[in-house]
């Protein structure tokens, strides 16, 4: 193979676009079904979906053994099988998640007292009821309630057999009320909250890497029948590495809507799933169900530098450095910039610094190079860098 030829193979390998997307490529990763004889620890396969049942899962929490083999085969199912796990009946105490619950209606209430029901900027207003940051609200405020629900021994399990020991919890509640429209599909953090140029700058490796580096899950906290909209799943299609880009497309959109599936779950049950799988919530259809589920994003303990660095401070020093140095290039200035300031815009707290016409909010880079083009005087640099500052603050 000529250089030429053998340099452009290994681009397109290497560096994915909306190109990479093929649908034939698409329907050979999800067109399958999913073999129970894969699955024998499995109380049933219900739309391509294992169900795993709470009473087995606590019975093998105490043997090594037993534990292992369950938590080895929920990896492979998330990693390379269906994408997709529910758990019947995860909590065995109800009363726990009814705890939570009306302490999380009591935050939805002074938070529509305080906003004026403000609800979600991933819907419309009054679709929706969100508390974010939910994990550290319920501490602070009912911790023996935490205590009780995050004692689970499902959420334990499934979050050390995805992500290993020390992994790093939030979440996040939230509510559908009746009328609530559908999500379109989509893949979730961390890639998924981006945009299609952004994760063309990463190669193709990340895109496989950043699956595993996050476990989605769900905790119903209502009875959710389907026609109270429970999330619409495309087992498989978290196998597809184009797919962060995939699913902004029509023809990949039309082919989930059209084979999609969805599963009711029960107050107290659990679905957890690979982060990569197309999925969106479903339509609330009914009258009275105010569909709540607490949606757990737990992430890698390794998601993290080696070094504490206030890059803050750094960003201040810098700034007025580049501002008269003609010299560099703005490419050059660029890449001082990244060396320097932070260039990813979570985590945040999302009650004050939600994402404004994008789907993530703007970060200390690109806040850095705004000021540059804008020729923000170095003191005006600072003001912005301390109010950004105290929006991530929880």
């Amino acid at each position: 193979m000529k250089a030429d030829a053998l340099a452009a193979q290994r681009s397109r390998r290497v560096w994915l676009t909306p190109e990479s997307c093929d649908l034939d490529e698409f329907l050979c990763a999800v067109d399958r079904r999913t073999d129970p004889a894969d699955y024998p620890l499995a109380s049933d396969i219900r739309a391509n979906v294992p169900i795993y049942h709470g009473d087995a899962i606590r019975a093998a929490a105490d043997d090594k053994s037993a534990r292992k083999a369950l938590m080895a085969e929920w990896v492979e199912a998330m990693l390379t099988g269906p994408g997709v796990v529910v758990f019947e009946k995860a909590f065995f105490d109800l009363s726990a998640v009814d705890a939570a619950t009306l302490i999380f209606q009591e935050i939805i209430d002074e938070q529509r007292r305080d906003r004026g029901g403000g609800g979600d900027h991933f819907a419309r207003p009054g679709a929706n009821d969100r508390v974010w940051n939910a994990l550290e609200k319920l501490c602070l405020g009912a911790s023996e309630v935490f205590a009780r629900y995050y004692a689970n021994e499902t959420i334990a399990m499934v979050a050390q057999a995805w992500l290993g020991a020390g992994y790093q919890v939030t979440s996040q509640l939230n509510v559908v009320n009746p009328g609530g429209e559908a999500q379109s599909a989509h893949r979730d953090y961390h890639m998924g909250f981006q945009s299609a140029e952004d994760i063309a700058a990463f190669p193709a490796h990340a895109h496989k890497l950043s699956p595993v580096l996050t476990l989605q899950g769900a905790v119903a906290h209502c009875e959710m029948p389907i026609e109270s909209g429970p999330t619409l799943y495309l087992p498989f299609s978290q196998n597809f590495v184009p797919g962060y880009f995939a699913w902004r497309r029509p023809e990949f959109i039309a082919y989930f809507d059209a084979h999609r599936v969805q599963l009711p779950l029960a107050k107290g049950d659990a679905v957890f799933f690979n982060p990569a799988l197309f999925h969106a919530a479903g339509c609330n259809r009914t009258a009275d169900v105010r569909r709540m589920a607490n949606l757990l994003q737990i992430s890698s303990p390794y998601g993290r530098a080696m070094e504490s660095v206030d890059r803050a401070r750094m960003a201040k020093a810098l700034y007025p450095t580049l501002r008269g140095m003609n010299a560099l290039t703005a490419r050059e200035k660029a890449n001082a910039i990244a060396a320097c300031a932070e260039g990813y815009a979570f985590p945040t707290n999302l009650d004050r610094d939600p994402p404004i016409g994008g789907l993530a909010p703007p970060t200390q880079q690109q806040l850095m190079r705004q000021a540059l083009a804008e020729g923000w005087e170095p003191e005006a640099f600072a003001a912005a860098l301390d109010r950004h500052a105290l929006r991530r603050l929880t």
